[in-house]
C-alpha cells in the first residue's frame, strides 16, 4: 500500500517538532542536563491534587457538560477579573484539553481556505502547524531583539491586507520573553479596529511577568469582540500533565468553537477541572512563590550569559532566555548539536521557532537554581573551547 498517496499533504509536510526532537536525543543519552522543555519543575500544589484525588473518591468519574463545569467556568471569569479586571461571562467561556486545543479551536473556527494568518516570529512551534491544519497561510512578521521583540504599529499596518483574517498574538512570548505593556498595545488598537481582523491571544504565560503588569487586549472595550483569548493551568499552576485550559470569547464564536470541542474531545478531563476550581479560588500565593522562583532564575541566566559572551535580551516574561549565538560562527542547530554531544547540555535552537529565530538558542528556567549553574559551567565550558569570551 503507498501509504505516500493516502496520507494528506499538509501533515506530510508538517516538519517535528523542533522542541521534541532535541528533548527526545536527550532522553536516549545518560548523564544530560535538559534545559529544552517548557515545563515546570514544581510539583502541583497539594490542594489542588487534594481536590482531584477527593472528586475521584466521590464518584466524580463522568463527562461533565461539554463546556466545561460551570462552577469552574464561574470562577475562571472571577479570576479574570480579580487578576486582570477582564469581565466574562461563564456563558462566554469554553474549558478546553490544554491551551493547544484552545488556539486549534480557534483556528479551524474562523479560518476559511486561503485566509491569512499574521503569526510573529519567533513563534512557539506548533502556530504555524495550526494554521495550515485550518487551511489558512502564515503571514510572518519578523520581530527583532532591537525593538525588544515587541509587535510596533508600523509593523502590523504592513502585514494586514485584505486576505488577512486574524493575528495571533503571545505574550509573554514562548521563545522571547518579549513582552507588551498596556501603553504598547494602546497604539495598536486603532488599527485593530479599523482592520477589523481578529485577534486570538495566547495568554498562558500572562500570570509569569516580571517588571510589569500583564495586561490583556482582550481589555480594550472596542476590540474586545474581536478577541479570542486562550489560557491555562500549565504553567502558572505548574499542571502540565493534566491537560486543561480555556477560551473566552464573544458568545457566539463559543458557541460555534463548542461544536468542534463536542465532536472530538465532548469534554476535558472532569478530575482535572475539580483541581481548577480549587487552584483558581486558593492558589494566588502559590503563584506569586513560584513567579519569585523564576524571576530569581531569569537573573542569573540573564547575567551569566552576557559574562560568557553570548549577548542575551532580559525577558520580561514567561520562563525562558533567548541568547544569541551568533559570535560562535554556528548555526543554531549547530550550536545545539555540539553542546548536546560535547557537554551534554540540552537546549533547543532559535531555528525551531522559525527563520528569524536562527543565531538564537531557546533556553528554560523551568529548572532549579542548581541545575541551571551546573548547565550554564558546561556551556562556559564549550565557549571556552570554541574561543568565545
Amino acid at each position: 500500500m503507498d501509504f505516500e498517496k493516502i496520507v494528506n499533504p499538509i501533515v506530510k509536510d508538517i516538519p517535528p517538532s523542533g522542541i521534541r526532537k532535541f528533548f527526545d536525543l536527550a532522553n536516549q543519552m545518560e548523564g544530560v542536563i535538559s534545559l529544552g522543555v517548557g515545563e515546570p519543575d514544581f510539583a502541583t500544589p497539594w490542594t489542588i491534587r487534594e481536590a482531584a484525588i477527593y472528586s475521584i473518591e466521590k464518584g466524580k468519574t463522568f463527562y461533565t457538560a461539554n463546556q466545561g463545569l460551570l462552577e469552574l467556568r464561574k470562577e475562571i471569569c472571577k479570576y479574570q477579573k480579580r487578576r486582570f479586571d477582564l469581565d466574562y461571562k461563564p456563558e462566554q467561556c469554553i474549558v478546553t484539553v490544554g491551551g493547544s486545543e484552545g488556539i486549534d479551536l480557534a483556528f479551524r473556527t474562523i479560518i476559511n481556505p486561503g485566509d491569512e494568518v499574521i503569526l510573529l516570529q519567533p513563534s512557539y512551534v506548533a502556530y504555524t502547524p495550526g494554521v495550515a491544519l485550518a487551511g489558512g497561510v502564515v503571514r510572518n512578521i519578523i520581530l527583532t531583539e532591537e525593538n525588544e521583540f515587541k509587535l510596533t504599529p508600523e509593523l502590523l499596518k504592513e502585514a494586514i491586507n485584505e486576505k488577512t483574517k486574524a493575528i495571533l498574538l503571545n505574550y509573554p512570548s514562548n521563545p522571547t520573553g518579549g513582552f507588551m505593556t498596556k501603553e504598547d498595545y494602546e497604539k495598536l488598537v486603532p488599527i485593530f479596529k479599523e482592520s477589523g481582523i481578529m485577534i486570538i491571544t495566547d495568554e498562558i504565560y500572562a500570570e509569569l511577568s516580571y517588571e510589569h503588569k500583564f495586561c490583556s487586549i482582550a481589555s480594550f472595550d472596542e476590540i474586545k469582540d474581536q478577541v479570542i483569548l486562550v489560557s491555562g493551568f500549565s504553567k502558572a499552576y505548574a499542571m502540565t500533565g493534566w491537560r486543561l485550559g480555556y477560551v473566552l470569547a464573544n458568545e457566539y464564536l463559543v458557541k460555534m468553537m463548542k461544536k468542534i470541542h463536542q465532536y472530538v474531545i465532548m469534554s476535558a478531563p472532569t478530575c482535572a477541572q475539580y483541581g481548577a476550581i480549587e487552584a483558581m479560588r486558593h492558589c494566588d500565593e502559590e503563584i506569586e512563590k513560584m513567579r519569585q522562583a523564576y524571576l530569581a532564575r531569569r537573573n542569573f541566566l540573564v547575567k551569566t550569559f552576557n559574562e560568557m559572551g553570548l549577548k542575551t535580551f532580559t525577558p520580561q516574561g514567561a520562563f525562558y532566555v533567548f541568547p544569541c549565538i551568533k559570535s560562535t560562527g554556528l548555526t543554531s542547530e549547530q550550536f545545539c548539536e555540539e553542546l548536546l554531544n560535547d557537554q551534554l547540555v540540552a537546549c533547543v535552537p532559535g531555528s525551531a521557532f522559525g527563520e528569524a529565530g536562527e543565531g538564537y538558542i531557546r533556553v528554560s528556567y523551568a529548572y532549579s537554581l542548581e541545575e541551571l549553574k551546573a548547565a550554564t559551567q558546561k556551556i562556559r565550558k564549550f565557549l571556552e573551547k570554541k574561543g568565545v569570551k
